[in-house]
C-alpha cells in the first residue's frame, strides 16, 4: 500500500475543531506537513446514524452533508447532471430514499478541494469502508435480494467485548452476489476510491468467515461463522478496477484462514498496541517484538482508549513489559512519565511501514477524549478544542519522526 516508511494521524472530520470541512480542516492538514505526517486517516464519511456512528450508516455511497462548510452553497441543473451521470449506479437509491443529491454534489466539490489542498502538501487521505450497511437503508430498500433476512452481523467475544458484539447490520447474500460478478461491491469501491488515496476496509475477517447471528437474538453469542466469499469478491474488483492500495482490519477473532486470505491478497494488515501487552500470552502478534513491515502499525484505533487512559488501567506486570519493549527499541521518552509520546515513539520505531496515532494520543488526554466504546451507545463525540495542536506539538513530532526514518 505505501511503499515507503512513513507515519500519519487518525482524526475523524467530526473532532475537528469546526466539526466539519473548511478552515480547521486545512488548518490539521497544515499542521500534519509541519510535522512530516504524510498521511491522515478519517473515519467513513458516510452519513451516520442516530448515536453518531458512521459505520450504521443508511448509505454505503452517500456522504454526510452535516460534514459540509458550505451546506447552502448553490448547484448548478448542469453540475447536478453530471454528477448524477457519473454516479449513475446508486444516485437512485439515494434519492428513493427521501434525500437531497444536491448534498452530496457539494460534498464532492468541497472534498475535491480539501484532497487537492492535502496532497499539495504531501499529505494522503486514508478513508475506511464499514463491511456492513444499515438495516432498513438506501442499500437495503434499493437491492432487497442482496441482503439477508434471517440473521445479522457481529462479532463474538474478543479483545473489545467480553460477551461480543450484536451489530443488527444486515448481512450479504453473498451467493447472489457471486452471481452477477459482485457489482455492488465494485461499484462500491469504485466510489470509494474516487474520494481516498487509501482505504482501511474493516472487519476483513468478513470476507473469509463472518459471524452470524439469528436476528430475534438478544446477544452474539449464540451466532456462529459461516464462510465468506474470499478472494473471488477482491478479483471481481481487481478485474474491474485493478490493483487497489487497501488495508485490511485483521483485528479480533482471526484465524489462518483470514491470514492466508490477506497475504494472498497482498493486502498489509493492522497492528494494534496497545493490544500488544499480555504476560499471559507469551506468541502475542501485537507485540512490538513481532511486528512485520507487511502491517501498519497503531498507537490505538477509534475503538480503543486513549494512551494515557489505557495506561492508567494497565496492570504492574504488563505496566513492565511496556518498559521492556521501550528499551528494546531504544526509546527515549520515558513511559511511566508520558505513555502517550512513549508509545508513539514506539510505533515509530517498528518495522511496520506506516505508522499511526490517534491526535487525542499527541495530545496526551485521557480517557474523556476517547472516540467509541465497543458495544456501548454512545460515544463519537469528542472534538478537539480550537489550537490544540500547536507547533511545539508539531517540531516534537517531526523530530521522532524524522529520527525514525518516516519523513518523505
Amino acid at each position: 500500500m505505501i511503499s515507503s516508511r512513513a507515519s500519519g494521524v487518525q482524526l475523524h472530520i467530526t473532532s475537528l475543531p469546526d466539526g466539519r470541512l473548511g478552515p480547521s480542516a486545512r488548518a490539521f492538514v497544515d499542521w500534519l506537513a509541519a510535522a512530516g505526517q504524510s498521511v491522515w486517516q478519517v473515519l467513513p464519511v458516510s452519513v451516520p446514524d442516530e448515536h453518531g456512528s458512521p459505520y450504521k450508516s443508511p448509505s454505503a455511497f452517500a456522504a454526510s452533508p452535516a460534514l459540509l462548510e458550505h451546506p447552502d452553497a448553490p448547484v448548478a441543473p448542469e453540475e447536478l447532471a453530471r454528477f448524477a451521470e457519473r454516479e449513475q449506479y446508486w444516485v437512485d437509491s439515494w434519492t428513493a430514499y427521501g434525500r437531497d443529491l444536491a448534498d452530496q454534489v457539494r460534498f464532492a466539490r468541497e472534498w475535491t478541494e480539501l484532497r487537492t489542498y492535502a496532497a499539495d502538501r504531501g499529505v494522503r487521505i486514508m478513508g475506511d469502508v464499514p463491511i456492513y450497511v444499515a438495516p432498513d437503508g438506501a442499500d437495503v430498500r434499493a437491492w432487497p435480494h442482496l441482503f439477508r433476512s434471517d440473521a445479522v452481523a457481529g462479532v463474538p467475544p474478543d479483545a473489545y467485548a467480553a460477551t461480543g458484539q450484536l451489530w443488527g447490520n444486515p448481512l450479504y447474500r453473498w451467493d447472489v452476489m457471486a452471481a452477477d460478478g459482485f457489482r455492488w461491491w465494485t461499484e462500491r469501491l469504485r466510489r470509494t476510491f474516487e474520494l481516498f488515496d487509501y482505504v482501511r476496509l474493516d472487519h476483513f475477517r468478513g470476507f473469509a468467515a463472518y459471524w452470524a447471528i439469528p436476528s430475534d437474538a438478544e446477544t452474539a453469542m449464540t451466532g456462529r461463522w459461516e464462510e465468506g466469499p474470499g478472494r473471488a469478491l477482491f478479483d471481481a474488483v481487481r478485474a474491474e478496477l485493478g490493483d487497489l492500495p487497501l488495508l485490511a482490519e485483521d483485528l479480533g477473532d482471526i484465524d489462518a484462514a483470514v491470514i492466508e486470505l490477506r497475504r494472498d491478497l497482498g493486502f498489509p494488515g493492522m497492528a494494534v498496541l496497545q493490544f500488544g501487552f499480555t504476560p499471559y500470552d507469551p506468541h502475542n502478534i501485537h507485540h512490538p517484538g513481532r511486528l512485520r513491515d507487511d502491517q501498519v502499525v497503531y498507537t490505538g484505533t477509534h475503538d480503543n482508549d486513549t494512551v494515557l487512559g489505557w495506561w492508567a488501567q494497565l496492570p504492574w506486570d504488563a505496566r513492565e513489559m511496556v518498559r521492556a519493549a521501550c528499551r528494546d527499541k531504544g526509546v527515549a521518552i520515558e513511559v511511566d512519565r508520558e505513555p502517550s509520546w512513549a508509545l508513539i515513539e514506539l510505533a515509530l520505531a517498528v518495522p511496520c511501514q506506516l505508522a499511526m496515532m490517534q491526535a487525542q494520543d499527541v495530545l496526551g488526554l485521557g480517557s474523556e477524549a476517547r472516540m467509541n466504546t465497543p458495544g456501548v451507545e454512545g460515544g463519537w463525540g469528542w472534538r478537539m478544542d480550537p489550537g490544540a495542536l500547536t507547533a511545539s506539538h508539531a517540531a516534537r513530532l517531526r523530530s521522532l519522526t524524522e529520527a525514525a526514518g518516516r519523513v518523505r
